[in-house]
This record gives C-alpha cells, structure tokens and sequence, in this order.
C-alpha cells in the first residue's frame, strides 16, 4: 500500500498562536523538508497575503530533489466565473504544479457560512477543479468540515467528494477540520465515501479531542493514501495532526514503507529544527522525537533496561534518530548509578557499595529540594568527587554579595540598585580574592567567579550562563521557602545543566554556578569534548 506524506506546516502550521515565520524561515523548512522526503509540501495560500506570493516567486529558483510544491486555495466565490475569481488567478501565477483546493463539504456551512445554494456549492467546486486541470495542473480537493458535515447531511457531504472526482480532482481529502471526530466515526465514513468516490482519499485532521494521529491511522487503515499534517503537530487552537507521530507509526507498525530507513532516522532532527526556526521549545515529552520520549527514571525500569533496552521501550529509538536515556533521581536503584558512572568511563560494577553510597547521597539531596534528572552536570561531579583521587579544580574559600542601592554610582539607573560580589578562592596552594559588579547578583558572583579563575584557567572565558531557573519548593513558607536553582551553560559547543538549593536564593544559585564552572574544568582535563546535554 502506498502513503503520500502531504505537509502543511508552513499553512495550517503557521496559524498556531505564537508562530510567525519569514519567508526565509519557509524556504528553509521547505528545503529541510524535501531532504527528510516528505512528498507534498503546502507552501501557502498565494495571494491571500504578500509573504506567500513572494515564498512562491522565491521557491521558482529552487530545486526540490524529492518533494512537490503545493499551493493552496479555495473555490471560486460563489456565482463569479472561474476567470473572473482572482483567487484561482493567483493560484495559477504561483507557478504550483500541485493546487489543493479547499470547498464546503457541509451542507450547513454552505447555507450558513456561505450563504449560497448548495446546488451553488457544487458548481463552485466543479467548475474551480476543471478550470485548474485544463491548465495542466494537478489538483486535490480537501472537504472541509467533511465529518460533521456527513453526521448532519450525508447524502450532500458524499455528493461533494462525488463531484470532486467526477472533476477530475487527483485526490479528494476528508477533513475533521474541528477535531471532534472519534476513530469509529472516521473509519465507518471514510469506508462509506471510498464506495462512492471513485478517485484516491486522504485524510486531513485536527487535534481538538488529542485524536488527530488516532484518526489519520484509522483512515489509513480504512483506505486513505494521502495523510496530510504537521511536523510537531502545529496549527491553530490545539494543533494539527503530527507527522512525527503518524510517519514512524506507518513505517514501524503498520509496515507502509512511506519513508526510507535513512529518513525515517531525520525525523528527530527535523522536528527539533521547524522547532527552531518557529523559535518555540522543542516539546521533551513529543513521542518519538522527544528527548524524554526515551528516557528512563524508575529504578525498576532501569534494572531491566540494563539487561535489556526493549523491555520498556515500544521501537528502537535510533530508527527515528533519537537514542535513550536513564535519568538519575531518588527512584533510581544502584543499577542506575553503575549504569551511568560506567557511560562516564568509570567502573562502579564490582563497588557497589560505593554506588550504594551515592545513590544514598543522590535521595539525601532530592529530599532538600535538589533534582538531578534534569541537571546531570551537577550528578557527574558526585560521580567525579567519590572517586579518592580526585582533586576538585578550584575551592571555596568563602563569598560575599552586597546589594545596595545607590543612585549616584554611574552604573545604576534612577532606579536601580547596584550589585557587588567578592569571591575567594584555592587553587592548588594558590588563593585569589576578587571581586566584581554585576547587573544582579547571581550575574555579579558569576563574573567574580570568573575573574579569579582565568588567573589559573584563562579559557573558562568560554563558559557563559545560558538560562537560569528559580522554582519556589514550598510557596507556603513565603519568603523563607526553599528554592532550587537550575543553571544552563554553554561553551558554543556544548550545554550542560547544573542544580543547587537552599532556603537562601544566593547560596543555591552560587551551588549551581559553581558545578558549571567545575564540571567544565574537569571535562578539559579528562579532554573528553561531551556533546550531550547534561
């Protein structure tokens, strides 16, 4: 059985709140795009607004290797000649070789909506197919608000799919355009229109009852060949249907070879770069593709996956580009400990009584408001500081923050307050004092900190802070809550996450900051070049 895999993130996609890409953002999917092999790419509705007119005039210059651009309208207005609807004017100077055009396929929409005869309706959408196919071009015709559209009116909603086909319309795609549809519904009415529409079906859903891959499977199944949605599932209210679900689900469990093993292995990488370019996070818990999609933090999982990694794990994760991950927590056992120390080229496997006692340390830590599952920076260093030869880079001496407010230091805004920081630290036999201003005082111990240490270790000029968290632990203490501090940082070729807590804010951001600058230390003195996000 053959799927044509129809992307419409770069239409439907960009409708979701907080979406706004340039045209340069739209060719550079489209190009990520045809290299993972998606079949159908929707550039736009051309004419409908100046950035997909112009996407449509910049694509002409571009070589698509293994997908077709498609541009999107609708049918003609209603009672205005095909030659007369600027619409179906603007499609056909796009340059599109594909058009997918969209029409009512609702009987209440068209008198309601429309608020023309549905006779009307039907004339618009065999007239608009026919006008595009005698140019030549290749035309799909997506029924909008199909399956609400048939649950009110059958006989009419099965009427314009009919027409559709009998236009000529190389594909006739059933649309849950408000995502209420439940996957009984789609494959009884999509089973029912394949015995009246004589052309291929596809299937177009939303994600509104979070059924839209349920959906487009079940239409797979009940004989739709074109599945059209979005990389992450974006669009407008709840999403479209994502195709970083559907693609692996029809290669890996349904066996429909839509994809090659060698694009199949892409699809984290693409769904993490239209995460990117849309400037959104890339969703951890996405199926898939998700970098907690495998990750693993229950001790009890983690003692099987040691002697097994399919025991909690449906499809291997490398086939879609991602890979497993144990995470350390106060779930985790001392398998857990073994497992990671021994990821970090340290041999726990035959001292388990020392993995014993981190784990106990590790469960000591989380009961203060420490969390290591997402800081593994900061766990790596337990891990580092067991071992009886190791020798931290730099020590605490001690530290001093002043706060002040100060309106005539020239630094400090009407009203501003000034930040100081005085750090002491031991290197070997060496100890530095020094001191610094900063915008805060977590910035102002951060640049003191680093003043002393390139006297010893000039490139730690690399190291800079990247995020900074604060998660109040317990809201009910008020002001003397404890609160956890999550740092990230980055040297431009890594990034890696450190925690610290403590009832004082200063204390537990100077906890995290000070794991960032030594796990770093240490990594450039094991000359281990770590990619991965710890």
């Amino acid at each position: 059985m053959n799927v044509h895999l129809y992307d419409t993130t770069l239409r439907d996609g960009a409708q979701r709140e907080g979406i706004a890409f340039s045209v340069e953002d739209k060719i550079r999917i489209a190009i990520k795009l045809d290299e993972f092999g998606i079949h159908f790419i929707e550039g736009g509705w051309p004419g409908a607004n100046p950035k997909d007119t112009e996407f449509f005039q910049r694509m002409s210059t571009v070589t698509l290797s293994n997908s077709t651009l498609v541009a999107f309208g609708s049918t003609r207005r209603a009672n205005t000649a095909v030659e007369d609807d600027a619409n179906l004017q603007d499609l056909l100077k796009s340059g599109a070789k594909v058009i997918t055009l969209v029409g009512k396929g609702s009987a209440q929409h068209v008198t309601r909506i429309l608020k023309t005869s549905l006779d009307e309706n039907l004339a618009m959408i065999v007239d608009s197919i026919k006008y595009l196919k005698s140019k030549g071009l290749r035309v799909f015709f997506d029924a909008e608000h199909f399956f609400d559209g048939y649950k009110a009116n059958p006989e009419y909603s099965l009427r314009t799919i009919e027409s559709a086909a009998e236009a000529g319309a190389d594909c006739v795609i059933l649309c849950d355009t408000n995502g209420g549809a439940m996957p009984d519904e789609v494959t009884a009415i999509l089973r029912a229109s394949k015995k009246k529409c004589k052309t291929s079906l596809g299937i177009h859903t939303h994600n509104d009852s979070d059924l839209a891959v349920a959906n487009t499977l079940v239409a797979v199944q009940a004989g739709a060949t074109q599945v059209q949605g979005t990389i992450n599932g974006y669009g407008e209210r709840c999403g479209n249907a994502n195709l970083c679900s559907i693609i692996p689900a029809l290669k890996l469990k349904m066996d429909i070879d839509c994809l090659t093993e060698g694009q199949l292995a892409m699809i984290t990488e693409v769904s993490r770069y239209v995460s990117e370019v849309a400037n959104l996070a890339h969703d951890s818990h996405l199926p898939y593709v998700g970098s907690s999609a495998f990750g693993h933090k229950a001790g009890l999982h983690i003692s099987a996956m040691v002697k097994s990694e399919k025991s909690y794990q449906h499809v291997e994760p490398a086939l879609v580009g991602n890979s497993s991950r144990i995470l350390v927590s106060e779930l985790a056992g001392t398998d857990t400990i073994i497992y990671k120390a021994k990821e970090r080229g340290l041999d726990f496997a035959a001292q388990s009584a020392e993995a014993k006692k981190i784990l106990k340390e590790i469960k000591a830590l989380e009961s203060q408001g420490f969390t290591f599952d997402d800081a593994e920076a900061s766990f790596e260093l337990l891990l580092h500081r067991s071992q009886p030869d190791y020798h931290p880079p730099f020590e605490l001496v001690d530290f001093m923050v002043i706060v002040e407010r100060h309106r005539r230091h020239p630094t400090v805004t009407e009203e501003g307050a000034l930040s100081e920081a005085m750090v002491k630290v031991r290197v070997g036999d060496a100890i530095q004092h020094t001191a610094a201003e900063g915008n805060g005082p977590v910035n102002a111990l951060d640049e003191a900190l680093r003043k002393a240490l390139t006297l010893f270790y000039p490139e730690v000029l690399a190291v800079r802070l990247i995020d900074y968290k604060v998660r109040i632990l317990e809201e009910s203490e008020g002001t003397e809550a404890k609160v956890r501090v999550l740092i990230e940082s980055s040297d431009g070729e890594q990034e890696w996450r450190t925690v610290g807590s403590s009832t004082n804010i200063i204390q537990a951001s100077w906890i995290a900051l000070a794991d960032s600058m030594e796990y770093w230390l240490v990594g450039q003195r094991l000359g281990n070049n770590r990619k991965r996000k710890g």
